[in-house]
């Protein structure tokens, strides 16, 4: 199979040394080899969300994607309590939906996928209804929506009520301030951001909070999360057979972004974000939100009437390059395009190259609206640096 190049927020070309990694000799899990092991990705883990009282905070690993690790706290944390869901798109519904299976009082906000949350509403929600966890997708990947962590959590601290978040896709490309948010848990995947393979996820909790867990009733077997924080802090072990490859490989890519820097790690995807957007608005293509709410993993692209997206894709995947249709009241509508994993300069001068080519109309091969950047894009190929985008470069 040929590899491609996946301008997707997830699964993403990964660094050939977790290649290497994954291949490493096997442990068991039940050793103390797994200890030293699950103990680094923790402590990294700890560094990646830059938490300066790392005392206070542990974090957990689950063998599933990042829904496994939603589902975990979603099915662990609320008790008999009441939970507020925040929906404005594919994955705060996907929040709620898993909430009302195991939590009766289940509360929603929704609204239309890529619209703004108003704190004012919330705020007159919480007024008037006893809330005692507030749930929210930190990016909404359906629309690339990035949500105000810190405002949410200001409400959520006024009402006395914990605030749990979705960061699968946006924790290892934007800065997720535990304390500062007053974030209780959050949850994020291996496969997104961070530059991992599929398969982990990890919840990420205050102590206190995590202490709390035992006094609620178990509504899940395989995803308690109280059931993970005693085996963690008991054993230094996780309760199931975990995915041992798979964290091997995680905790090199984890050592990948501590040597970079994390503020260094956010400004390469953010870059990358802002050189991408600013090549398609030259190909007079717009963008289905406001840039200054977009976050910095992927751009939703709005399709030219002209254009079919099955064909665009299909065009695109013909050199070899693979990027995000749509989906849902989006399908046929925008294409999505992300920057994360392993993706250098060569590559996205090569995916602009391509995606002019897919935009030209077959029928009357109208190059007008690209002609501009044509020979630009094509000098270009040959320029380095070839792992990074100049910052020159960036609007």
């Amino acid at each position: 199979m040929a590899p491609y190049l996946l301008f997707t927020p997830g699964p993403v070309k990964v660094a050939e040394n977790l290649r290497a990694a994954i291949t490493k000799h096997d442990i068991c899990h039940r050793e103390v080899d797994f200890d030293e092991l699950l103990g680094r990705i923790e402590q990294k883990l700890l560094s990646l969300f830059e938490i300066e009282r790392r005392q206070d905070y542990r974090a957990v690993m689950i063998t599933g994607s990042g829904s496994a690790a939603n589902e975990s706290m979603l099915s662990s944390v609320v008790g008999d309590g009441h939970i507020l869901i925040l929906a404005n798109g594919e994955f705060g519904e996907r929040l709620h939906k898993i909430s009302e299976i195991y939590n009766e009082n289940t509360h929603l906000i929704k609204l239309p996928w890529g619209q703004k949350f108003d704190p004012k509403m919330i705020q007159n929600y919480l007024k008037n209804h006893e809330i005692n966890v507030i749930a929210m997708v930190h990016h909404e990947t359906c629309s690339g929506m990035l949500n105000p962590l810190d405002k949410i959590g200001t409400l959520a601290k006024e009402n006395e009520a914990i605030f749990i978040v979705d960061g699968v896709s946006s924790v290892g490309a934007e800065f997720v301030n535990m304390a500062g948010c007053n974030i209780a848990f959050c949850s994020s995947s291996s496969s997104k951001a961070i530059g991992s393979y599929p398969g982990l996820s990890f919840i990420i909790g205050l102590k206190e909070e995590f202490e709390k867990l035992h006094k609620f009733k178990v509504k899940t077997v395989y995803l308690n999360l109280a059931t993970y924080y005693k085996f963690l802090t008991s054993f230094k072990q996780t309760p199931n057979t975990p995915a041992i490859p798979l964290l091997f490989a995680f905790d090199q890519a984890l050592s990948n972004i501590l040597c970079q820097g994390v503020s260094n790690r956010y400004s390469e995807i953010n870059n990358r974000a802002n050189y991408l957007r600013s090549e398609m608005r030259k190909l007079n293509l717009t963008f289905l939100i406001d840039e200054d709410d977009m976050c910095s993993v992927l751009t939703t692209v709005r399709v030219p009437r002209s254009i079919n997206v099955t064909e665009l894709r299909k065009k695109l995947r013909d050199s070899a390059i693979i990027v995000y249709e749509g989906k849902g009241c989006f399908k046929d509508k925008f294409f999505q395009v992300g920057n994360i994993g392993e993706i250098s300069f060569s590559d996205i001068i090569f995916f602009i190259q391509k995606l002019k080519d897919a935009l030209i109309s077959p029928k009357t091969g109208d190059v007008s609206i690209m002609a501009a950047t044509a020979t630009k894009l094509s000098s270009r190929r040959h320029l380095g640096p070839q792992n990074q985008i100049p910052i020159s470069t960036i609007s």
